[in-house]
């Protein structure tokens, strides 16, 4: 195992870039504690969902016009776009970036852009050309272009502050050598004394099975995790904008949360399953397989040690890790008077939502009722509950919108936990409509009504955490 670290930036972080200088990238450093520190980044705040779609509202962005032919509308969005870029250079002035560097490299990647998307839609008046064919390619290139613009920048701007650092680019810009995610890797990092440079690696990396057509809007942190694998670093680092906390500082406020300090790589895939991801939980698992231990630290605290995650860690004693969860929730609630003591009824039921590529979250049974809770975010669920429809025709099929509220915990074995979370709940006037909760007793999952998803979460922090 090597003696560096791979450290993420996310793109909120990004637009504070003096910040992370002063915070992260050098500080206090100097002479060789700057180096053995490689870092991969994020494009800036905002420009991914201008390039493909809002990953909140959905609207689309460059990507979205262009795959849905509007032509008029994706050339506005890419020069609004391109505008953007140019408007967060000029934003760095202060910093000492090369503004005609900068500028430059923005112009050269959107120009290419263009070119090429006008292209793809002479090519798509040809009836051999179909949009399956060509849209990956188009989604996969416009990606790139964020984080690209965000490393080079870095890179300017380091070196104007004494700074050895390198550009890398695993965005394949007219690169025609594609193979596996770690063969890119690998070749872009060749030859690079870490104990010497700091390299500035852009988040997406291109390679032959299309890390958009993989991992979509989570690629940067499979690029994290595949770098630290591959280099074979001490640890991994992800920098935040806030600490892991035991519930969101914005809900629950900021004065009475606690960073989290230390859990393990179970209580992180927890986390991932109520969109509260420490890190994508494909990244973390080659990590964890490899003995690398993660990070996770609030880029604007740097004295703080931030939250470290293991393999193996359970807290000394018993604590609550996180209140956390999720409002995006759909109950599929499937009542049937022919399901008791039927073998495989369930098994049937998951074949269509494995058909549709649907996966729940929590699950409940008894004789005769199966509720699966699901996001609502799947474009196909419609298309999954009429099929549901067809396959059990005795069957009462209805759907609900919840919240699921979750309390997290590598030690919550002791008698009285699930008491106190009811009773907290109870007391804020707040009804269960339902709770899971496996043997392994790390989560509990109380599924409540919508209105109440704030309101839950604050009164079993108050119970579980505060006290």
């Amino acid at each position: 195992m090597g003696q560096h670290t791979v450290e993420k930036i996310g793109g909120t972080s990004m637009t504070r870039f003096g910040e992370l200088m002063d915070n992260i990238l050098i500080g206090s450093r100097k002479g060789a504690d700057l180096y053995n520190r490689i870092f991969v980044v994020s494009a800036y705040g905002g420009v991914t969902n201008l390039l493909l779609e809002d990953k909140k509202t959905g609207e689309p962005g460059i990507y979205g016009s262009f795959a849905a032919g509007n032509n008029r509308e994706w050339q506005e969005k890419l020069e609004a776009t391109r505008a953007k870029m140019l408007e967060l250079n000029h934003s760095f002035a202060g910093l000492d970036l090369d503004m005609d560097a900068a500028d430059a490299f923005v112009n050269e990647r959107m120009d290419g852009i263009k070119n090429c998307l006008l292209h793809l839609m002479q090519l798509s008046t040809f009836g051999h050309f179909h949009p399956a064919n060509y849209l990956p390619a188009a989604r996969e290139l416009l990606s790139s272009v964020g984080e690209a613009h965000s490393a080079f920048n870095s890179v300017l701007i380091l070196k104007k502050h004494g700074v050895n650092a390198v550009f890398v680019d695993l965005s394949g810009w007219k690169d025609q050598n594609t193979g596996s995610m770690e063969d890119t890797i690998a070749r872009h990092l060749e030859g690079l004394d870490f104990a010497g440079c700091m390299p500035i690696v852009t988040g997406y990396a291109k390679c032959a099975e299309g890390v958009m057509a993989k991992f979509d809007r989570g690629y940067s942190e499979i690029t994290f995790s595949k770098i630290a694998v591959v280099t074979g670093a001490r640890e991994g680092i992800i920098h935040k904008e806030f600490h892991l906390s035991t519930g969101d500082p914005k809900l629950i406020g900021i004065d009475k949360v606690r960073t989290i300090g230390h859990t393990n790589f179970d209580i992180a895939d927890q986390l991932a399953d109520m969109a509260m991801e420490a890190i994508h939980p494909k990244a973390s698992k080659e990590m964890e397989r490899h003995g690398i231990v993660i990070r996770v630290a609030n880029a604007f605290d740097p004295g703080s040690p931030g939250t470290l995650i293991s393999h193996d860690y359970v807290s000394p004693e018993p604590k609550v890790d996180m209140i956390c969860g999720r409002k995006d929730i759909v109950a599929v609630e499937i009542f049937d008077t022919e399901m008791v003591g039927a073998s495989g009824y369930d098994y049937k039921v998951m074949e269509s939502f494995a058909a549709n590529n649907i996966s729940y979250i929590a699950k409940n049974t008894n004789a005769n009722t199966i509720t699966h809770y699901v996001s609502e975010r799947y474009k196909n669920l419609g298309v999954c509950l009429d099929e549901l429809r067809r396959r059990f025709p005795s069957a009462k099929i209805s759907t609900r919108e919840v919240a699921i509220v979750s309390v997290i915990g590598s030690n919550m074995k002791i008698p009285g936990f699930l008491s106190r979370a009811a009773a907290a709940l109870a007391s804020a006037g707040i009804n269960v409509l339902a709770l899971d909760q496996c043997m392994r007793q790390v989560n509990m999952q109380f599924i409540i009504g919508r209105e109440f998803f704030a309101e839950a979460q604050k009164a079993l922090h108050a119970e579980l955490v505060e006290k």
